[in-house]
Parts: structure tokens; C-alpha cells; sequence
């Protein structure tokens, strides 16, 4: 028995850590926004390595649908610089022209240790209203100089690459608005809020108290019935 669990469990390990670390790369939350609105994003940073921490982010900025805004969230201990160019041909958005965009974002400073993660954030929009997706290709540095390019895009029934770069799905205004119709509340960057797993805990937890509450009741009756029968069988104990 001893030997046939070890070898399940050394089995189950061998699926579960690959996996794991398939999801160990950089990611940009929450997954989805609303185009042409603003949305907060967190860029997040997992450290998968034993012995080396991540001393520097890098995030391009999609140049070819550049932000008219762009503020960073300050990370403590981390410092933060935005680089920006002269765009070719300016860009009109919101009746606004656009002349010069933000193109990378660089984190430094600070340490990300081994097995944790850190994320960073960013308010920026608005968001593209011509395109279903925007890519966010990025740069993590660990200590020694390491570069891990999360760069790689992926392709429509495509296996997923190797190094996926952060992207953000965007959704249409009147899609985002049924949806939040029918989940019955949402974000301030547009995201459609799922259900809290804490308020479904709860709800079972309410249930399965109620639960072996009736279910208490019903032995407690029982019992009571069967000792009040017993007394009743109870033959009576002669005078003296």
C-alpha cells in the first residue's frame, strides 16, 4: 500500500510541476478591458528561479496604438523610468493630437526573491477601439545578468509558446455592458467582475451549517422519542 501511494504520488508530481512552471511567467491583469476607456493594469512578476532574484522589469508599450496618458503606480523600493519618442505621423485621439507616446517602462532597484512575485501598475487609455488585443512585450533581468524575453506572440491554434508576452484582450463597449448586465456589477478599468470565491465560501459554509443544524434537531427528536418510549416499557418495581 505504502509503495503503490509513493508511486501515485510521485506520478501526480511529475504532471502538477511541469505545469507549474508552463505558468511562471510575466502576465498583465486583470486579462481583459473595454475599449476606448482607461484601465488600471498590473504587470505581474513571478520569481520561478532557486537562486537568483529578478532585479529588473522592462515593458513595451504598443507603439502602433500608442496611449495619450500613461502614469506608473510607485512600487517601493523600485524606481521607474518612461521613455518616449517623437511619433512620426501625430496621432488623434479624443480630439486630442497626439505628437510624442510613451514606448518602455523600466523597473530597477529592487529584488524580486526566489519563489515570489511582485506587480507592478500602470494607468494608461485610453485603450484602442480598432483592435481586439494589445501585446505588451517584456524584459525580466535576474541577478548576474540573466534576460528572460517574454516577447513571444502566439498563433491561432497554436500551442502556446515558450516565452508568451502579457496580452490584454479588449472587448467592445456593448459586449462589456451585457456582460456586466448579467454578472450584475464591474471594475473601474470596464473588466466584468467575477464572482468573489470568498462570498461563494460563504454561502456553502451558511448551507452546511443549516444543514447539520436540521440534521442535529432531527436526532435530538429522535432521541428524546426513544427514552421517553423506553420509560413507558419500563416494568414497574414492586411496592415493598
Amino acid at each position: 500500500m505504502k509503495r503503490t501511494l509513493l508511486v501515485g504520488l510521485a506520478a501526480g508530481a511529475a504532471l502538477v510541476l511541469p505545469a507549474a512552471s508552463a505558468f511562471a511567467h510575466v502576465t498583465v491583469n486583470p486579462r481583459e478591458a473595454v475599449q476606448g476607456r482607461y484601465a488600471k493594469l498590473a504587470f505581474r512578476v513571478p520569481n520561478e528561479r532557486d537562486n537568483a532574484g529578478t532585479t529588473k522589469l522592462e515593458v513595451n508599450l504598443p507603439a502602433d496604438h500608442p496611449f495619450a496618458s500613461v502614469s506608473v503606480r510607485p512600487q517601493p523600493g523600485w524606481t521607474y523610468t518612461v521613455e518616449k519618442v517623437k511619433l512620426a505621423t501625430p496621432v488623434k485621439i479624443h480630439d486630442n493630437e497626439i505628437s510624442e507616446a510613451a514606448t518602455k517602462i523600466t523597473w530597477t532597484g529592487g529584488v524580486i526573491k526566489p519563489h515570489e512575485f511582485n506587480e507592478f501598475e500602470v494607468s494608461v487609455g485610453p485603450l484602442p477601439d480598432d483592435v481586439d488585443s494589445i501585446t505588451f512585450k517584456a524584459l525580466q533581468t535576474y541577478e548576474g545578468g540573466e534576460v528572460v524575453r517574454w516577447i513571444d506572440e502566439e498563433t491561432p491554434g497554436g500551442a502556446e509558446p515558450e516565452h508568451p508576452a502579457p496580452v490584454l484582450k479588449l472587448t467592445k463597449a456593448d459586449a462589456a455592458t451585457t456582460a456586466t448586465t448579467t454578472a450584475g456589477q464591474t471594475s473601474q478599468a470596464g473588466e466584468v467582475a467575477e464572482p468573489k470565491s470568498s462570498d461563494a465560501a460563504s454561502k456553502s459554509d451558511v448551507d452546511t451549517a443549516r444543514t447539520f443544524g436540521i440534521l442535529g434537531m432531527v436526532f435530538g427528536l429522535l432521541g428524546f422519542v426513544s427514552a421517553m418510549a423506553a420509560r413507558r416499557r419500563r416494568p414497574a418495581e414492586p411496592s415493598s
